[in-house]
C-alpha cells in the first residue's frame, strides 16, 4: 500500500507540562478527536490550551473536557463553544482496556498532547496517577542534581 505524502510527520500544535509535573504517566494511547472545520482551523494556528482537560469515558466512548480551542478569527460563526465537550475516536477494545485498568486503580485519563499526523487531528492520552507533593520534592530534587553533576562535568572538560 502506499503512502501518501506527510503521512509520517507529525506537527506538535500543544503539550499538556502540568499534566507532566504533576502525574506519573502509566500507559500511552492515540486518538483521534471529532472536531469543526472552524476549530480545526484554529489548532493549525496552534490556538489551544490543554493545560486542565481530562478525558472520562460514558456510555463505551471516551470524552475530553476542558480543552479550549480559541474561535478562529475569520469565523463567520457566532455561537462557537471554547471549551465544548468533544468526542475522542479510539477502538472500542482500547477504550474496555481503559476502563477496566482505570476501575482497578485510582487513575485519571489526561491528554499530554495534541499533534496533526498528515491530515488529522491527534490528541496523546495518558493513564495516569496522581503525584503527592512529597513525589513532586524527589523529582525536583533529582532534576537539580542532575543538572549540578552536568554543569561539573562541563566545567571539568572545558579546563583540560
Amino acid at each position: 500500500m502506499a503512502k501518501r505524502k506527510g503521512e509520517d510527520s507529525k506537527i506538535q500544535i500543544a503539550q499538556n507540562k502540568k499534566a507532566l509535573k504533576d502525574f506519573f504517566i502509566i500507559e500511552r494511547y492515540e486518538a483521534g478527536i471529532v472536531l469543526q472545520g472552524n476549530e480545526v482551523k484554529s489548532i493549525r494556528e496552534h490556538k489551544v490550551n490543554l493545560k486542565d482537560s481530562y478525558a472520562r469515558i460514558k456510555n463505551g466512548e471516551l470524552f475530553l473536557y476542558n480543552m479550549h480551542i480559541s474561535p478562529y478569527s475569520k469565523s463567520r460563526l457566532d455561537d462557537i463553544k471554547p471549551e465544548r465537550v468533544r468526542k475522542l475516536l479510539l477502538h472500542k477494545r482500547e477504550i474496555n482496556k481503559i476502563t477496566g485498568k482505570m476501575t482497578d486503580k485510582s487513575l485519571t485519563l489526561i491528554p499530554l498532547s495534541l499533534y496533526l499526523s498528515g491530515a488529522f487531528v491527534k490528541v496523546e492520552l495518558a493513564l495516569a496517577k496522581g503525584k503527592l507533593k512529597q513525589d513532586k520534592r524527589k523529582d525536583l530534587e533529582k532534576k537539580q542534581a542532575d543538572l549540578e553533576i552536568r554543569r561539573a562535568l562541563k566545567t571539568k572538560n572545558f579546563l583540560k
